[in-house]
C-alpha cells in the first residue's frame, strides 16, 4: 500500500504544506477520475479531503510541528463517507500509539476522528540514556527468558527509537526485535518495549502471531480449486484471487533478522500433471497444499463478497502459502514481510497438520488487521487483535459452508490430538473452558496472554450471535453463560461479522480496549443498522453480559 507523507510544521508553515500537499494531490487526482462509476469519491479524493481537515483540525487532532504524518488505509462507504487512517510520528521517530482516523462526510466536510491515545505527543528529548546495544541485549534476555528450558540459537536483537504513546505519558522507548532459533530451528521472536531513559521493561509481546491448534485438517472433502496451466502440467496458483498460490517449504524455515531475511525456506510450487491434487492423507506432501490453496480461496471470498474488500491489503495482490515448514512444527503464522502464510505439520501427538479452513481464516485476518487497525499485540489491545482473527476466521468457516468441516464456534477441534487432553483449542461459548481464557472483563484481563484475554471479545460474538443459555448447533452442542446473569438474544453470526469487521476498519485504532471496542461496535452497529435498531441494542447487551460496560 503506497504511503503519502502528511506535513504538519506550525500555523505558518502549516499552510505551506498543506498547500504543496494539495498541490501534489490534485495532480495525482487530476492523472485519476475524481469519482467511482457509483459516484463515491475516489481514495485519492478521501485522502485529499483528509489532508484538508488535517490542517484545519491540527489542534483537535494534537498535531505539532514536531510531528508528521502518513496514510495508512482508506475506506470510503457507499454513500460516500470517507474514513481516513494515518500513522504518526514525532521528530522523525515512529509513535506507537499516534495513530487516529479521521471521519469526513460525502462532502469532504470533517465530521470526527479516533485517536488512539488524547494526549499531548512529546517528550523532553530524542536522546536516549540507555544505548542501543544495552536495549539488545535487555531484549534477547527477555527472549530466552519467554523460552525457559529451551536452547536457542542464532540470536540477535534490533533495537529501534520510538515514542511510546499506549502506556500512560509518553516517554523515549527502545522498541527491540529479538529474534532467534529453537533447538529444533524453528523461529521464535519477541518484540520488548524499554524505557530509554531507565533501562525499565514497558511491555513486551511474541512477534510470530500465533495460531498454534486453531484448526487444521487434511479431511476437508474435495474442494473446488483454481490453477494455472503451464505447458503440459498444471500450477497451484490461482489467477483469479490475485494469482495466490501455494508452495512446498521442504522441511525448512527462515533466518530472518528484523525484516532482513539471510535465508528463507522455500516455496517450491506445486505442480500436476491431471489438475487433480493430493489424495487427501499426509502420504502425499499435495494434500497439505490442497487445504492452504482452498482456505486462501474461503478467506478471499470471504473479504471479498461479505466485506468489499479486495485482497488482505485491499489492493488486490494475493498472498501465498508454504506447507510443511520446520521439523514438527506446532504453529502457523502470517508473516507481512513476505505477505505469507506459513504452516507447520504438527508434532502428530498435540496436533496435525494446521492446514485448517479456521487456520487461515484466523492468520490471514492477522494481515487485515495489520493494514487496518494494527492493534498491537500486547494487552487488551491484544487479546481483541487474537479474538479478530478469531472471530473472522470463524466466519470464513460458516462462509464456506463446506459439509465435511461445518461451522462451529470451537477454535482448533480439527487439529487436536489425545495429546492435548481437551476438545478443541478454545471455545468461544464459554472461554474459560479451555482452562485459561476469560469469560468476562476484570481489571486484569491485560495481563493475561492474549490468546486468553480474548476470551472477553470472543465471548460477546458469540452472545452477540446465537444467544445465551444451552442450545445445540450444527450437532454441536453449547452453553453461554453472562456476567449479569441477563438472557441475550442473538442477531445472527452474518451481522455479527459485518459489525466487527466495520469496527475493526473504520473506528478501532492501535490502542483500543475493551471498554473502546465497545464504542467502535456500537458506532459501527448505528453505521449499519440505526442508532435505534434492535442490533445496535444487542450490542450494548452483549458487552454487558461480558461485563464490559
Amino acid at each position: 500500500m503506497s504511503r503519502i507523507r502528511q506535513h504538519v510544521r506550525g500555523t505558518r508553515r502549516t499552510a505551506t504544506a498543506g498547500v504543496a500537499f494539495a498541490t501534489a494531490t490534485l495532480l495525482a487526482v487530476s492523472l485519476s477520475p475524481a469519482a467511482h462509476a457509483d459516484g463515491r469519491p475516489t481514495r485519492a479524493t478521501a485522502i485529499e479531503n483528509a489532508a484538508s481537515a488535517l490542517l484545519a483540525h491540527a489542534s483537535t487532532l494534537g498535531l505539532t510541528s514536531a510531528q508528521d504524518t502518513s496514510v495508512r488505509d482508506v475506506i470510503v462507504d457507499k454513500d460516500g463517507t470517507q474514513h481516513v487512517r494515518y500513522d504518526r510520528t514525532y521528530r522523525q521517530l515512529p509513535v506507537l500509539g499516534g495513530d487516529f482516523v479521521v471521519h469526513l462526510a460525502p462532502d469532504g466536510a470533517y465530521r470526527s476522528a479516533d485517536r488512539a491515545t488524547r494526549q499531548a505527543v512529546a517528550v523532553p528529548s530524542v536522546t536516549p540514556k540507555v544505548s542501543g546495544p544495552q536495549a539488545a541485549g535487555l531484549a534477547v534476555n527477555a527472549l530466552r527468558a519467554a523460552n525457559l528450558g529451551n536452547r536457542l540459537k542464532q540470536v540477535k536483537a534490533k533495537p529501534e527509537l520510538v515514542v511510546d504513546a499506549l502506556h500512560g505519558s509518553p516517554r523515549l522507548a527502545w522498541r527491540t526485535n529479538a529474534a532467534g532459533l529453537d533447538s529444533l530451528g524453528n523461529p521464535v521472536a519477541r518484540t520488548v518495549l524499554t524505557d530509554a531513559r531507565t533501562g525499565a521493561q514497558i511491555d513486551a509481546w511474541d512477534s510470530i502471531e500465533t495460531a498454534t491448534g486453531d484448526g487444521a485438517s487434511l479431511y476437508g472433502g474435495t474442494v473446488p480449486l483454481e490453477s494455472t496451466q503451464s505447458g503440459s502440467s498444471y500450477q497451484l496458483k490461482d489467477p483469479t484471487r490475485g494469482n495466490t498460490y501455494t508452495g512446498d517449504a521442504e522441511g525448512k524455515t527462515d533466518l530472518c533478522f528484523f525484516g532482513i531475511c539471510f535465508s528463507r525456506a522455500p516455496a517450491t510450487l506445486f505442480t500436476d500433471a491431471d489438475n487433480h491434487w493430493g489424495t487427501g492423507t499426509t502420504a502425499d506432501r499435495a494434500s497439505a497444499a490442497v487445504d492452504a490453496q482452498y482456505g486462501t480461496n474461503e478467506t478471499w471470498d470471504y473479504y471479498r463478497y461479505v466485506h468489499g474488500r479486495n485482497g488482505i491489503a485491499g489492493d488486490g495482490k494475493g498472498s501465498y502459502n508454504r506447507v510443511h515448514y520446520g521439523n514438527n512444527y506446532n504453529n502457523a503464522f502470517w508473516d507481512d514481510s513476505c505477505f505469507c502464510m506459513t504452516y507447520g505439520d504438527g508434532d502428530g501427538t498435540t496436533f496435525g497438520p494446521l492446514v485448517a479452513l479456521d487456520v487461515a481464516g484466523h492468520e490471514m485476518t492477522h494481515g487485515v488487521t495489520s493494514k487496518t487497525a494494527a492493534l498491537t499485540y500486547s494487552g487488551e489491545s491484544g487479546g481483541l487483535n487474537e479474538a479478530t482473527s478469531d472471530i473472522l476466521g470463524t466466519m470464513v468457516e460458516w462462509y464456506a459452508n463446506n459439509s465435511s468441516d461445518t461451522g462451529d464456534y470451537l477454535i482448533g477441534e480439527k487439529i487436536v490430538k489425545s495429546g492435548f487432553g481437551k476438545a478443541a483449542l478454545r471455545f468461544m461459548d464459554k472461554p474459560s473452558r479451555d482452562g485459561s481464557s476469560a469469560d468476562y472483563w476484570s481489571s486484569s484481563v491485560g495481563n493475561l496472554d492474549v490468546h486468553y484475554s480474548s476470551g472477553v471479545a470472543n465471548h460477546f460474538a458469540y452472545l452477540l450471535a446465537e444467544g445465551s443459555g444451552a442450545k445445540t448447533i450444527n450437532g454441536v452442542g453449547y452453553d453461554s453463560p453472562t456476567y449479569n446473569g441477563s438472557a441475550v438474544t442473538g442477531i445472527g453470526r452474518d451481522k455479527v461479522g459485518r459489525i466487527w469487521y466495520r469496527a475493526l476498519t473504520v473506528y478501532m485504532t492501535s490502542s483500543t480496549n475493551y471498554k473502546g471496542a465497545r464504542t467502535a461496535t456500537l458506532n459501527a452497529a448505528k453505521d449499519l443498522y440505526g442508532a435505534s435498531s434492535a442490533e445496535y441494542n444487542a450490542v450494548a447487551a452483549a458487552w454487558s453480559a461480558v461485563n464490559v460496560t
